[in-house]
């Protein structure tokens, strides 16, 4: 068994040894410093880091200190920090930062969370403390538990990983931060999970269900959260054949992680759609899409000046009789092809029910006749992949128009650690196969 000891956080005396040190840096710093990247790779620094910022009510910016040069110079730039902690990324920018020296203010703490969608562009979603309790609020009254203990996978910077450590610290619960790949690798961790809750985006769910001592394991959490990214239906439908408690979840870095959860129940007695809203959220279908006004609602995106306090989401969405949302897509990624619309998700799961391929994204390519042609990116599941068959398959459940017109197979479909797909790079890596193979004489420049 790999040994992994959940942290209580109200009796780690290294944990609490280090956020007492670096409480006491900030309170000694007289340079009149207001802006602190954290990008430690160590969780345990990062957390009090973390906490030791957000007491001394510093702007804190949580960042990944794996992102390339392209993505720190987008950082650096916009947030013009004072003090970076995080050894290897505080020797490699130390230079710039004189350049961005400022004068603290008066306020309360800003918490910045990144947030990059499916744009690859980062972004910060400015929230306070206050705005992630509030998440945890609605998060225990939902759940009816009144301590959150948590098995974490999930990137500490990222709001879903985040999460998890806030509920566990303010419900004096415990958490657990173990690495992804050494866990699918090796052995199970050497913990009880009918006490802790995990949180996974799809592409983990998958993995785990690859592996038969891992799924046995899984199966044994009373609640096992997914979120990140859409699930598949064959996914979905593997989890309710192992009777894996899933609760598939609905929110985003701008509320805090989840507003609308369905629960486990639910989910094995066959519900399907995200669930139902959180105590603390409300959510409302304006024109078709998702509107939200919540406690743990973000402030903005840093820089920008719309703090507005309801939030109309690019996802259109529908609540069925008894109160249980469903996202129909974004409306952003709609194609437009010859006059009709498609939602590349609906499109994307009747593909991957024909068990014909591994992994596939749809997009719409500029068209001189349809306007935009929808076209799949797709991983074949195995090497004499016809899409003449997979055509064949579609003709039974969509309409004509939604049927992809030009097939791209590519190796692996480019995602990030929570399983979103950078369209951007999708519709790239679909202009330059298809016109590889010769079938671009009616596209467009995109």
């Amino acid at each position: 068994m790999i040994q992994y000891q959940p942290l209580d956080f109200g009796s780690h005396d290294l944990f609490k040894s280090l956020v007492e040190n670096l409480s006491a840096e900030l309170a000694s710093n007289c340079s009149g410093a207001s802006k602190v990247i954290i990008a430690e790779r160590d969780p345990i620094k990062f957390l009090a880091g973390f906490l030791a910022a957000v007491e001394a009510k510093y702007q804190v910016f949580l960042c990944n200190p794996d992102w390339g040069d392209n993505e720190w110079r987008q950082v650096l730039n916009l947030v013009q920090p004072d003090i970076i902690w995080g050894k290897e990324i505080s020797t490699q920018y130390s230079t710039r930062l004189t350049q961005y020296s400022t004068r603290r203010e008066h306020h309360d703490s800003l918490i910045m969370i990144p947030t990059g969608g499916s744009s690859g562009k980062v972004k910060f979603c400015v929230h306070t403390w206050e705005t992630l309790v509030a998440s945890v609020r609605g998060f225990t009254e939902y759940f009816q538990v009144s301590q959150v203990n948590s098995i974490c996978l999930l990137p500490l910077y990222h709001v879903s990983g985040l999460m998890q450590f806030v509920r566990a610290f303010t419900t004096g619960g415990k958490l657990a931060i173990c690495n992804f790949k050494q866990l699918v690798s090796g052995e199970v961790p050497d913990i009880d999970p009918s006490g802790f809750f995990i949180s996974l985006v799809p592409t983990q769910l998958q993995r785990f269900l690859h592996e038969s001592q891992l799924t046995i394991w899984l199966s044994k959490f009373e609640t096992v959260l997914l979120g990140g990214a859409p699930a598949w239906d064959e996914l979905l439908e593997k989890a309710r054949y192992h009777q894996v408690r899933l609760a598939p979840t609905y929110g985003m870095t701008e509320t805090a992680s989840q507003i609308v959860t369905l629960k486990p129940d639910d989910f094995l007695s066959g519900k399907r759609g995200c669930g139902k809203v959180l105590p603390h959220a409300r959510v409302s279908i304006c024109d078709g899409k998702v509107n939200v006004e919540s406690e743990s609602l973000f402030l903005g995106y840093y820089g920008d000046n719309d703090n507005s306090n309801n939030f109309k989401i690019d996802d259109i969405g529908y609540f069925d009789e008894q109160g249980y949302l469903y996202i129909v897509g974004r409306d952003s990624s709609k194609i437009i092809t010859g006059g009709e619309n498609v939602y590349p998700e609906e499109v994307e799961a009747a593909i991957r029910e024909t068990q014909m391929v591994i992994d596939v994204c749809v997009v719409g390519i500029a068209d001189n006749y349809w306007g935009q042609a929808v076209t799949a990116v797709y991983v074949p599941k195995y090497s004499n992949t016809s899409t003449f068959a997979i055509e064949t398959i579609l003709k039974y459940g969509l309409s004509k128009y939604k049927i992809p017109k030009y097939w791209a197979p590519v190796y692996m479909i480019p995602r990030n650690l929570q399983g979103k797909v950078n369209r951007d790079e999708i519709l790239k890596i679909a202009v330059e196969s298809l016109g590889e193979a010769g079938k671009t004489p009616t596209l467009r420049g995109v």
